[in-house]
């Protein structure tokens, strides 16, 4: 018998994965399940906070983590609610004229910050749930 053989350890490819990794595929995944979240729930206040916290819950790993899955899921949020607030800019006829057409981009980009920052911060929340849970 051979007591090489014995004594030699499993390729590295056999161990296990550790269990806090996630793949980004995940975390895209999280994104667009909070986002979706967060745009049914639109008629909340708040949607925003509550799309990102079930983004976090569910992405778990770490703080950096979750900060990315609820940047994420912020900019799914975002999308139909900037264009549905530039279909109404249009329809309002806010688009074309000089000073109030700059007035309503501002206000875009403000809630652009808000709905993706309310987004991450929910996504620390659901975190923070997550790990006491």
């Amino acid at each position: 018998m051979d007591s090489d053989a014995t004594d030699t350890p499993p390729p590295i490819d056999t161990y296990g994965t550790d269990s806090n990794s996630r793949s980004d595929s995940n975390a895209v995944v999280n994104a667009l399940i909070g986002g979706g979240v967060g745009i049914v729930l639109s008629f909340l206040p708040g949607s925003t906070l509550l799309g990102g916290a079930v983004a976090g819950y569910l992405e778990g790993g770490g703080t950096d983590e979750s900060l990315r899955v609820g940047t994420l899921a912020g900019l799914v949020m975002l999308v139909p609610f900037l264009l549905f607030g530039l279909v109404a800019l249009v329809f309002l006829g806010f688009a074309g004229s000089g000073s109030l057409g700059v007035l309503a981009v501002f206000l875009l980009l403000a809630s652009a910050l808000y709905t993706v920052g309310l987004s991450i911060v929910g996504a620390v929340i659901g975190l923070a749930l997550g790990n006491e849970l």
